[in-house]
């Protein structure tokens, strides 16, 4: 055999990336199955997703949980829901990522009892718990407590995990959502490395980590990223972010080994950003959007979940959420992906790209720091008012066109897709019944759970337990779990701290918006404003007035904050009062304010039945004049429903054109007033 014919050595594949799918609804029964279903498949790892009462630290039966009750997740309301999730899941085994925040340090204690009740060594647990409220209180919405008790409740919970689950991850810094809510890469670079020196800073300076531990604090913190269709500049942008982390771990935090500085993620690719207008096209942005956080090896996440292609359609069915898994393991196991060094290494074009993004975000967090840090940019409105800015531009530029999306700004032209011919079909729903189940399942915990056979102890001392600690600076942990072991449930535990910490209500950043599209004679948005003038005219107003209302959970305000803003630009008065709304309120504001229409945004699912309460409260009032537009992922047989309730119009993600959006709004106003049309052109 000549030189030539010598077979190299075989090159030994790197490990792959823990593969997930976030998944969870109806109840801890139902999703305890798909779990199961699920690692059978050759799921990795578990990513929980829990239901908006659970995440915002309700019970099933509180008023703002009416319709959200295990629809975007699963309802975990006490221990025995916890138990049933996991029964026949060894957590020793498992390395499980729960998606919560305002309430993670609950979820975390009833995961620990579920564990010791498996006679498992707690040290053993691996796993995340999100735990990032600065970006809910930007972006995501399930924020609970004000900013300063908020960090408080971080900081004790990355305390204790490091020094009784060492295995844990206690926060995954979370940028996704920052994206979703129109961040650009620097943005989204700076804002998360903000919120972790505001984190890091906390919990060195709360006395309870010596100094000796501080490379095992720096080392349990995680990222959760978003992973856009701009695949090479997302790639980049996870390059920058490894420089920056390294850099302020050993600069800030005097961290010398590099394991410790090692930026480690896990990765969500966007889900929001994928199309309800031929949906098809989700499949293969969802693959770009993979390889951007998977092609680099010396930037490669820990752990990747994929949405599934009909996630702007409704809930995903477990077909679709087999095919992402599959998508995974294909280019996992099937490509030579992992059989190379990091391929990206000596590319100019890269290291520029990096090389500015680094320099740039820098500069974003220096003034950060400037201003005293993230969370007093919070509460400033500086960091929401600048995502609302930078997602309002984004819009713009698609509605112009200058921001190409297939199938719905350009080739919208298309075949009959087969996989909706059905739209009903075409993805899952929850049985109404299932809330009614579930609220009659925590009456009966709560009649029972100091009974056999489990003979919890009477929650009160337990409740009593954690509000003095929480008046005082001790670790809330132990008092948590005190709670957890006593079979309080999760609204009892939120209510008790909501009692000494308060509640907070974010900056929603409309007001300081700066205007996105310009009305020169001629554009769309110049012919809208004359509609809105002509009508206010006609009706005898100085303004007409829009209500923009968010009933129930759903933190999802993006959408809604851009309708404000551009009505407000197109000549209307705006009333709109953030997230987390009951029906009553949004209907007592919209009478007070005398309002000229209503605006109801729900990204949830609780449409069916927050949307009706509302038209019927506006009845009641006498205010049937008052025209009501539902936005929202809604699907057909909804929206046909809701139209004959009395909806005037109904718009969901494919309806993109907002300034079009704004002009329907006003021929809805004149029609619900007997005014003629307008033979104003838009």
């Amino acid at each position: 055999m000549t030189e030539r014919q010598t077979p190299q050595a075989k090159q030994e594949r790197d490990r792959p990336w823990l593969m997930r799918t976030y998944a969870g609804h109806s109840t801890a029964e139902a999703s305890n199955e798909l779990y199961r279903r699920n690692l059978a498949k050759g799921q990795t790892g578990l990513s929980v997703a829990f239901d908006l009462p659970t995440q915002t630290g309700y019970d099933p039966d509180h008023i703002l949980a009416r319709g959200e009750v295990g629809r975007v997740g699963v309802p975990v309301s006490h221990l025995g829901d916890m138990r049933r999730l996991f029964q026949d899941i060894p957590l020793d085994q498992m390395n499980t990522s729960m998606t919560i925040n305002a309430t993670a340090m609950w979820l975390l204690a009833l995961y620990q009892v579920v564990a010791e009740e498996q006679g498992v060594d707690i040290t053993r647990l691996q796993g995340t718990t999100q735990n990032d409220i600065v970006k809910e209180y930007l972006s995501r919405g399930t924020h609970v407590f004000p900013p300063v008790p908020s960090l408080r409740l971080t900081t004790d919970m990355i305390c204790y995990t490091v020094n009784n689950i060492p295995k844990w991850n206690p926060i995954n810094i979370c940028s996704y959502h920052l994206q979703e809510a129109g961040a650009t890469p620097v943005q989204e670079i700076a804002y998360a490395m903000s919120t972790a020196i505001a984190v890091l800073d906390a919990v060195f300076a709360s006395g309870q980590i010596a100094e000796e531990q501080k490379g095992d604090v720096v080392a349990r913190i995680s990222f959760f990223v978003n992973a856009g269709v701009r695949f090479v500049e997302e790639m980049c942008k996870m390059r920058a972010f490894g420089r920056i982390w390294d850099r302020i771990t050993r600069e800030r935090y005097g961290i010398e080994n590099p394991k410790h500085r090692r930026f480690r993620y896990g990765v969500q690719v966007n889900s929001l950003g994928l199309t309800e207008a031929q949906p098809e096209n989700n499949i293969q942005r969802i693959v770009l959007e993979m390889l951007a956080v998977t092609l680099s090896k010396d930037a490669r996440a820990r752990a990747v979940q994929l949405p599934a292609w009909n996630e702007a359609l409704g809930l995903p069915r477990p077909w679709d959420q087999q095919w992402s898994l599959r998508m995974q393991q294909v280019l996992a196991y099937e490509s030579d992906l992992l059989e190379y060094a990091d391929i990206f290494e000596g590319s100019h074009v890269i290291e520029a790209k990096v090389a500015q993004l680094v320099e740039d975000s820098f500069a974003e967090i220096d003034r950060i720091q400037e201003m005293g840090g993230a969370m007093a940019a919070v509460e400033s409105g500086y960091l929401k008012s600048q995502l609302v800015s930078s997602h309002a531009e984004r819009r713009a530029r698609i509605e112009s066109g200058d921001e190409k999306i297939v199938g719905v700004n350009i080739f919208e032209s298309t075949e009959p897709n087969p996989l909706t011919a059905d739209l009903d079909a075409a993805i899952m729903t929850v049985d109404p019944a299932v809330e009614a189940g579930v609220t009659a399942a925590l009456k009966d915990w709560r009649d029972t759970r100091y009974q056999p056979p489990f003979n919890h102890p009477r929650p009160c001392k337990a409740l009593e337990r954690l509000k003095e600690a929480a008046k005082g600076t001790g670790n809330l942990m132990e008092a948590t779990l005190e709670c957890a072991r006593a079979g309080v449930t999760t609204g009892e535990w939120a209510g008790a701290l909501r009692e000494v910490f308060g509640e907070f209500r974010a900056p929603t950043g409309v007001s300081s918006a700066p205007v996105a599209v310009t009305a020169e004679e001629g554009t769309a948005m110049a012919m809208v404003r004359r509609k809105v003038e002509l009508t206010a005219k006609d009706m005898g107003v100085g303004k007409l007035r829009f209500l923009v209302g968010k009933p129930g959970l759903d933190g999802h305000s993006n959408g809604a904050e851009q309708i404000a803003v551009r009505a407000r630009d197109a000549g209307f008065e705006v009333v709109y009062q953030g997230i987390r709304l009951t029906p009553e309120e949004i209907v007592t504001a919209a009478v007070a304010e005398d309002v000229h229409a209503v605006g109801l945004s729900i990204l949830s699912g609780s449409h069916a039945q927050l949307v009706p309460d509302v038209l019927e409260r506006l009845r009641v009032a006498g205010a049937t004049d008052i025209p009501v537009i539902a936005g929202g992922i809604i699907p057909n047989s909804d929206a046909e429903d809701l139209r004959a309730a009395g909806v005037a119009a109904v718009f969901t993600p494919k309806d993109f054109d907002i300034t079009g959006i704004i002009g329907r709004i006003v021929d809805e106003i004149r029609k619900a007033n007997k005014l003629d049309p307008l033979e104003v052109p838009v």
